[in-house]
């Protein structure tokens, strides 16, 4: 694994940074996909991004391939499309991660239903949607990925915001979460692409 990393929460106008090489432009090309990003109001943002050694086919096949899922990230136990063919804009699918416990929150199981609002084969897919646990909801996520072929592999960037009262009401705890989560993510993405 090439562990290239930069990596950046903003709460509230404030960054919360763990290994920051330089600041994450809030707009540009890795921020956006055909035009649309994520949510530039949500108070609960994290991005980070890493160089992974592997084609940018196995890439995005492992990304869109959401059903399989389960089989290279621990914390997806389940994943189910909502519709057929390849993920395009419209597709949907319904996908189940857990959830610790919080000084506020009940440990759970989310069920989250991520529908496509824009994609362009390997360059950027964006989806967003609801995440519902028992005594835990996020009201709307929204994920950006994009991908784009360097010296040394794929640079894969990712962004993603949170968004409803009750995440709100705790920015940090929430921002450390997502970011946890996001971090795990890519690196369980870059394994699995550096071991085909």
């Amino acid at each position: 694994m090439n562990g290239i990393r930069v990596a950046a929460a903003v709460t509230a106008g404030v960054a919360l940074a763990a290994a920051v090489i330089s600041p994450v432009s809030a707009t540009g090309p890795r921020n956006s996909c055909r035009g649309q990003g994520v949510d530039r109001t949500a108070l609960i943002r994290y991005e980070t991004e890493a160089v992974i050694d592997a084609s940018l086919s196995t890439i995005w096949r492992l990304q869109t391939d959401v059903e399989r899922w389960p089989e290279w990230q621990a914390p997806v136990l389940t994943s189910e499309r909502l519709d057929h063919g390849p993920v395009r804009k419209g597709s949907s699918w319904r996908w189940t991660t857990p959830a610790p416990a919080t000084p506020s929150t009940p440990e759970t199981t989310l069920s989250i239903t991520s529908t496509v609002q824009q994609a362009q084969r390997n360059v950027c897919i964006l989806w967003r949607g609801p995440a519902v646990g028992e005594g835990l909801t996020i009201d709307e996520g929204v994920h950006l990925w994009t991908f784009t072929e360097v010296r040394g592999g794929v640079r894969v960037h990712t962004v993603e915001t949170w968004t409803g009262d009750q995440v709100e009401a705790a920015v940090p705890l929430a921002t450390e979460a997502l970011g946890d989560g996001l971090e795990q993510w890519l690196t369980d993405l870059e394994a699995a692409a550096e071991a085909r």
